[in-house]
């Protein structure tokens, strides 16, 4: 029997070729039996209250650690147009409960209230030789005040993303209080991705849902405000909920702006 005949028969008794069954693979979303039985519990296409899809998604956190509640909104924006970019911080009332590690670029006062708010590291010359000895900067979030940009900004090549930014909040007068926010873990940040959608922490599963849901409204009456006068047509498009480890649940739209309102 030929090659071809025995791979024939292969691929008949078996449905699919081993190469076929393997490039089948290759996009499947892969999830857990724990994951895979708390969406069967749910209906993947039901709309729900802001209240209802948060007590819904701290239900399903059930994972061994204190997962983060996340929510993810569609925006009716194009982000490929620079007016219609959506990017700011806010502060959220009860906290993300994440503290990051914080490094300044500041003199004299700022750079002391700086040290006093908590900042991991501080510094000028000597941050920026650092920064390009170790190749990057191993912190969360960098932080400058402003006459400390021109110093700064010869480090955009390594510094990239982590560049500090006024529109991110990154770059103030006010550093020491800055840093209060981000290591009080209450200072929230937000950037539209190409598919004009936010990504935003509103607290861990651990929280009350009163507390997860005033930051949600906190974080929600943000965006809102922050709309771009070029963005036309409906601007919140969508809204999702969903922890770690968890299966998302699209809350209200209506229900979700109605209660940011009144922020």
């Amino acid at each position: 029997m030929s090659e071809v005949e025995v791979t024939g028969e292969a691929t008949e008794k078996h449905g699919l070729s081993t190469a076929a069954r393997r490039k089948a693979k290759v996009n499947r979303a892969k999830h857990s039996q724990r994951y895979l039985g708390i969406a069967k519990k749910g209906k993947g296409d039901e709309i729900v209250s802001l209240e209802a899809a948060i007590t819904r998604v701290k239900a399903n956190a059930t994972a061994k650690f204190d997962e983060t509640i996340e929510i993810a909104v569609n925006l009716g924006v194009d982000p490929r147009h620079g007016d219609q970019m959506v990017r700011g911080t806010t502060n959220l009332p009860f906290g993300t409960g994440k503290s990051r590690v914080v490094w300044v670029f500041a003199r004299g006062e700022k750079a002391d209230d700086a040290r006093a708010a908590g900042a991991d590291v501080v510094g000028a010359e000597d941050l920026m030789e650092r920064i390009q000895k170790e190749g990057g900067a191993s912190c969360d979030i960098l932080v400058a005040s402003p006459d400390m940009m021109l110093l700064v900004g010869r480090l955009g090549q390594i510094l990239k993303a982590k560049m500090p930014n006024p529109k991110a909040g990154t770059v103030s007068p006010n550093v020491g209080q800055v840093v209060r926010d981000i290591k009080g873990a209450t200072r929230a940040e937000y950037r539209v991705d190409k598919n004009g959608i936010i990504h935003g922490p509103i607290g861990k599963a651990s929280y009350p849902v009163e507390n997860l849901q005033a930051n949600f409204i906190a974080l929600l009456s943000a965006l809102v405000k922050a709309k771009p006068a070029a963005a036309k047509g409906k601007y919140v498009k969508r809204i999702n909920v969903s922890s770690t480890m968890g299966p998302s649940i699209e809350v209200d739209v209506a229900d979700a702006q109605k209660a940011a309102e009144h922020v």
